[in-house]
C-alpha cells in the first residue's frame, strides 16, 4: 500500500519499445524509482531521448510499462491524475466553457452542472468573461489556460504537465511559469512536470528530477531551496543561476551518450 504521504511511488520502472517488423528492440527507461510528496510540484529534465514523456505517459495510463510499479494515491472523489499536454487541443465547435467541462460531463456529469462547476476553474485560470468564446478567438497562452482548467475542473490528485508552455513564445511562457505558480497555491495539487527547459524546472519545482541519457534512470534529485513565493526576478539571483549551472552540468555529461543512442 503507498505511504499516504506520497502522491506517487514508483519503483523499478522499465520499458522496452520493440519493433514488428524487424523484432529489434531498444530499452527508454531502466529500473527508475521516483517518490513525490502530496502537494509537491516535481520537475522531470534530461537529454533528448531519456524517456522524460515516456514515463509521465506511464503514470497516466497511455502507455503499459514492460516492467515496474507505479502507484497514486487518489484523495477526495475526483480523478487520480489528469493530463495537460503541449496542444491545448481543445476542440473548435465547443466554447471555453464547454470545452472546460467536458472532462466532468464524460464522467458522468449533466451538462449543465458541468458548465457551473467549471465556472471557478474558469476564474482560477484568469479566463473570467471568456467562457462563451471559442478557441479560435483566444491566444496561445489563453488556450492552454483553458487546457489546465480543464484539466483541474476533474479535481485530479494528480497533475501530469508534458511541456506545457513549449508552443509559446519567450514573453507569453514566462508570464505562464508565474500564473502556473498562482494557480497551483491555490488549487493546492501536486504536479509532475516535464520540460526541456532548466530555468522553468527550477522555477516552478520544489525538485528537480534529473534523468540519465537512454535507458532512462534518475541520475540526481536536486531539491531547489529557493523560498515561496517566487517573482520572475528570482531568475536573476545567484542562487537561481547556481541551480541552473548544477543541472546542466549533469545533463551536458549525458548529450554525447544520448547523441550516439548508447545505453551507457
Amino acid at each position: 500500500m503507498i505511504d499516504q504521504s506520497l502522491a506517487l511511488s514508483a519503483r523499478g520502472v522499465r520499458m522496452e519499445y520493440r519493433d514488428r517488423s524487424t523484432h529489434q528492440g531498444f530499452v527508454a527507461l531502466e529500473s527508475l524509482d521516483l517518490d513525490i510528496r502530496q502537494g509537491e510540484f516535481v520537475s522531470i529534465v534530461g537529454p533528448s531521448g531519456c524517456g522524460k514523456t515516456t514515463f509521465i505517459k506511464i503514470v497516466n495510463g497511455l502507455l503499459q510499462a514492460t516492467a515496474g510499479e507505479i502507484q497514486l494515491r487518489k484523495i477526495g472523489k475526483g480523478r487520480e491524475d489528469a493530463m495537460v499536454f503541449q496542444d491545448a487541443s481543445l476542440f473548435p465547435w465547443y466554447t471555453l466553457v464547454d470545452n472546460v467541462s467536458y472532462g466532468l460531463v464524460c464522467s458522468g456529469v449533466k451538462r449543465k452542472e458541468a458548465r457551473e462547476r467549471s465556472v471557478p476553474f474558469i476564474k482560477l485560470v484568469g479566463l473570467d468573461g471568456f467562457a462563451d468564446k471559442y478557441p479560435y478567438e483566444l491566444s496561445g497562452g489563453m488556450q492552454q489556460r483553458a487546457n489546465l482548467a480543464r484539466a483541474l475542473a476533474v479535481d485530479p490528485s494528480l497533475l501530469l504537465m508534458d511541456e506545457p508552455f513549449a508552443a509559446l513564445d519567450s514573453q507569453t511562457r514566462e508570464l505562464m511559469q508565474a500564473e502556473l505558480l498562482r494557480i497551483w497555491n491555490e488549487a493546492q495539487k501536486t504536479v509532475l512536470f516535464i520540460t526541456h527547459q532548466i530555468d522553468e524546472a527550477v522555477y516552478l519545482s520544489d525538485r528537480v528530477i534529473v534523468m540519465s541519457a537512454r535507458p532512462g534512470r534518475v541520475l540526481a534529485d536536486i531539491r531547489i531551496e529557493i523560498p515561496r513565493p517566487r517573482s520572475l526576478d528570482v531568475k536573476r539571483t545567484t542562487e537561481f543561476v547556481r541551480y541552473e549551472e548544477q543541472i546542466w552540468r549533469l545533463i551536458a555529461k549525458q548529450i554525447p551518450a544520448a547523441q550516439s543512442g548508447s545505453e551507457a
